[in-house]
């Protein structure tokens, strides 16, 4: 499950019939940056225009306006989870799936200066979209992270431990559980992550 870059050939502009931005709620965005997704799947989207597979998309946020992601609109799932971060939520039909190419969730790109956006899926030409993609420069070299997640917990057996252990993690999830990353060869800058953002964990370092 890799980022690539989005590869805007002869071949696939000439398929698309243009291109679109699409603006996500907050709080699917803060879902979209605690757990890692491949696509995006949004619903409620009745009445709204819609992109056929293959568009080019720009996801952005709002207040103020950035740029998030890039990706492509694929055919519509059967169904999709209403909760993205509960996969024992209701599902409902799916609407509008999008595959993910690029992402900046978490160093978003301002972009207030060159869109203007009417509803929460607007048409772009693909001028627009090149020039929202190349405001996010060259992907980033990829390395290798220890991510750790501690828990003590008090069970009969190993066995045991390793069930309550998984559904704490179920139940409390990223929003409440701090994860320890650190770079591979590198323990010392280990840094705690709640809620997708460095948490200090040193009460003392408080006070």
């Amino acid at each position: 499950m890799t980022d690539t870059e989005l590869r805007t050939s002869g071949t696939s502009e000439t398929t698309a019939s243009g291109a679109w931005a699409v603006l996500l709620p907050a709080e699917r965005y803060e879902a979209e940056r605690l757990v890692h997704h491949d696509t995006l799947e949004l619903t409620g989207l009745e009445g709204v225009v819609r992109p056929r597979p293959g568009d080019p998309v720009a996801v952005l946020v709002d207040e103020p306006l950035r740029l998030v992601a890039l990706g492509r609109v694929a055919l519509a799932t059967a169904e999709t989870r209403e909760d993205p971060d509960d996969p024992q939520s209701e599902a409902g039909p799916g609407e509008l799936v999008v595959t993910y190419t690029r992402r900046v969730l978490d160093e978003p790109v301002p972009v207030d200066d060159l869109l203007a956006l009417d509803g929460p899926v607007t048409g772009l030409d693909l001028a627009a979209w090149r020039e929202l993609a190349a405001r996010l420069g060259p992907p980033p070299a990829r390395r290798s992270w220890l991510v750790s997640l501690d828990l003590p917990i008090e069970a009969a057996s190993p066995a045991e431990a390793v069930r309550l252990f998984w559904s704490y993690v179920q139940e409390l999830g990223p929003r409440e559980l701090p994860a320890f990353v650190s770079p591979s060869g590198d323990e010392l800058a280990m840094q705690a992550y709640v809620l997708g953002v460095v948490a200090n964990q040193d009460p003392e370092e408080d006070d």
